[in-house]
């Protein structure tokens, strides 16, 4: 027979597991609700588009350095390259390239990795200044365009290729060192404050971004395709694309 203390404990006991669970669930409701699309987020694959290296990565412990950086100077370095290298605190990519979804866009998948010898991490549209991005066919509530523009903002033409037709807009991409406000309908960051680097030296400290741009397909059509073509002449990069149905 259990006495009187017993049960008191064993009930206080209950009583703050039950509490815990109800903070954990509270926060996962949080996290949630900051992008409820975040499980629905399709990672387009643009293997086929991807042609330069702008990042400096590590592998097996020796650099495999950026070719083209994210302007014609300078590039990223991910956090173990910048480590390795002997910055000290530096603001670097993070190792893992799947980006967190946040308020403004899902996870969203970059394409470089520690690990990747010389493979290619970005696309630089050098030849026509225009590419193409073939994505699953669907009916997208989001589509994120990952770029960067050096030398100044780039003005950028848009077709949204449905089955049924094409849709055009225009978008004014950002300078990488400009910040973006948080009420920007159509811009948010991938990653920000970043620093940047000549060949593996740190050349400024912070103030780098890659920007994310939702083109805000129509829903209600289906989407096969996006082409994307740079109306200045900038540096423009363009990094990954994400999908949400």
């Amino acid at each position: 027979m259990q006495r009187k203390g017993e049960l008191n404990n064993i009930n206080m006991k209950k009583l703050i597991v039950i509490q815990s669970l109800l903070t954990l669930a509270a926060a996962g409701a949080l996290t949630f609700s900051a992008y409820t699309f975040k499980d629905e987020a399709i990672q387009i694959d643009v293997s086929n588009l991807l042609n330069t290296r702008p990042i400096t990565t590590l592998t097996k412990g020796n650099f495999v350095t950026w070719t083209n950086g994210v302007d014609r100077e300078n590039g990223y370095l991910t956090m173990s390259a910048a480590i390795h290298n002997g910055d000290k605190d530096p603001k670097a990519l993070p190792d893992d390239p799947l980006i967190p979804a946040d308020a403004h866009h899902p996870a969203i998948l970059l394409h470089y990795a520690n690990n990747d010898g010389n493979k290619y991490q970005a696309r630089y549209p050098a030849d026509t200044n225009s590419f193409t991005v073939k994505v699953p066919a669907n009916n997208y509530k989001g589509l994120y365009v990952c770029l960067t523009s050096a030398y100044g903002n780039s003005k950028i033409a848009v077709d949204l290729i449905y089955k049924d037709g094409t849709e055009q807009k225009n978008f004014t991409v950002p300078d990488w060192y400009k910040d973006i406000p948080d009420t920007d309908p159509d811009f948010s960051y991938v990653v920000h404050n970043m620093a940047k680097w000549g060949k593996n030296k740190m050349t400024e400290t912070d103030h780098h971004n890659i920007d994310a741009l939702n083109i805000h397909p129509d829903a209600k059509r289906t989407l096969t395709a996006v082409k994307v073509k740079n109306l200045s002449k900038t540096y423009l990069v363009f990094w990954a694309s994400t999908g949400v149905k």
